[in-house]
């Protein structure tokens, strides 16, 4: 099953940087929504389980050996755009170029850029892991 998809989250940040910075609870991936149904019955074909469920923004799912994956169905529309459904109500709206790769240990991995990390990362009360993230992305040059 072929599915575009994006690291976002903690791991996203530490794609960016080169390097694992601290440890991380889940995985977060962006992925494109036309494949959501698709990517919930393969998920749990092969053992995850859903623990939150607010669709069609986000869901986390738990297996008990590989962990939590938080997975957010973002919608490729024909003009280029980038939606994702706002569990308030209507959609953000991101620019595309936001979802590009970066070369990690040798591979490249797609994943959201530094600038959308940043912007992610506000608008909310921030954790420590947070300010952690913060800081290496304001580090990468």
């Amino acid at each position: 099953m072929e599915v575009t998809y994006w690291l976002d989250g903690g791991w996203g940040v530490d794609v960016l940087t080169g390097k694992q910075q601290r440890e991380h609870r889940d995985i977060d991936i962006d992925f494109d929504a036309q494949h959501t149904q698709k990517v919930i019955q393969k998920l749990e074909d092969i053992g995850y389980k859903i623990e939150v469920d607010w669709m069609p923004s986000r869901m986390e799912l738990k297996h008990k050996k590989y962990g939590y994956l938080d997975i957010h169905p973002i919608n490729l529309n024909d003009d280029g755009s980038i939606t994702q459904a706002n569990p308030e109500g209507g959609n953000y709206v991101f620019q595309n170029e936001w979802f590009s790769e970066t070369n990690y240990k040798g591979r490249k991995i797609p994943c959201i850029s530094k600038e959308a990390q940043l912007l992610f990362h506000s608008g909310y009360d921030l954790t420590e892991k947070d300010h952690f993230d913060i800081k290496n992305l304001k580090s990468i040059t």
